[in-house]
C-alpha cells in the first residue's frame, strides 16, 4: 500500500522528480506510514497505541488521520498541512486530496437517555478516483461517486454523484 502511495504522490506532483523524492520530503508520505500501521492495529482491537501513532503523525505533518479511517490504494495528500480525515471515513482507490480537506463526522445520536452513541459510521465515503481541492469540508455520511472532483473551498453534507463537479456555485453533471 505504501508504495502505490508513492507512486501517486510522484505521478500526481509534476513537481516532484522521482517517487523516492515522495518518500523522504512529503509529509504525506509520513503520515500516510504511520496511518498504514496504525490502521492495522485499530483493526486487530489494539487499544490506545493506534491513537499513539496517528498522533505523532499529527504533531509532525500537520494531518491528522484517525487510525480507523479506511483509505484504498493508490492514495495522496498534496501538501497536506490541515487535513483532518475522521474515524470512519472510507477512501476508494485513487484518490487524491489537498491541504485542508476535512472529512468530517456529523454529530452522533442520542440514544433514548440523551446519551451520544458511539460506533457508527458518521463520516464521508469517498469513491474511487475522486479528487478534493483546498480547503474543502465533506461532513456526515454522505457517498461522493466515483470519479468526482471537489472543488476547493466548498461545504459538502449531501451526496455527489459519480463523475459531477462541485464548485462554489453548483454541481455539474
Amino acid at each position: 500500500l505504501l508504495a502505490s502511495d508513492a507512486k501517486a504522490a510522484y505521478e500526481g506532483d509534476p513537481a516532484a522528480t522521482s517517487a523516492g523524492e515522495t518518500i523522504f520530503c512529503y509529509p504525506s508520505l509520513l503520515t500516510m506510514t504511520h496511518h498504514r500501521i496504525a490502521h492495522e492495529l485499530y483493526s486487530l482491537g489494539v487499544p490506545v497505541i493506534p491513537r499513539i501513532i496517528s498522533e505523532m503523525a499529527h504533531s509532525a505533518t500537520g494531518i491528522d488521520i484517525h487510525p480507523g479511517a479506511k483509505i484504498g490504494h493508490h492514495f495522496s495528500i498534496d501538501h497536506g498541512t490541515g487535513t483532518v480525515i475522521g474515524e470512519t471515513s472510507v477512501i476508494g482507490n485513487y484518490v487524491r486530496i489537498f491541504q485542508g480537506v476535512s472529512l468530517a463526522g456529523e454529530k452522533l445520536p442520542p440514544d433514548e437517555n440523551g446519551n451520544a452513541i458511539r460506533g457508527v459510521a458518521r463520516h464521508p465515503i469517498l469513491e474511487d478516483h475522486v479528487t478534493v481541492y483546498s480547503n474543502s469540508t465533506l461532513i456526515g455520511k454522505i457517498r461522493i461517486g466515483r470519479g468526482a472532483t471537489i472543488c476547493g473551498n466548498v461545504w459538502i453534507a449531501e451526496d455527489v454523484p459519480a463523475g459531477s463537479t462541485v464548485t462554489q456555485l453548483k454541481i455539474e453533471n
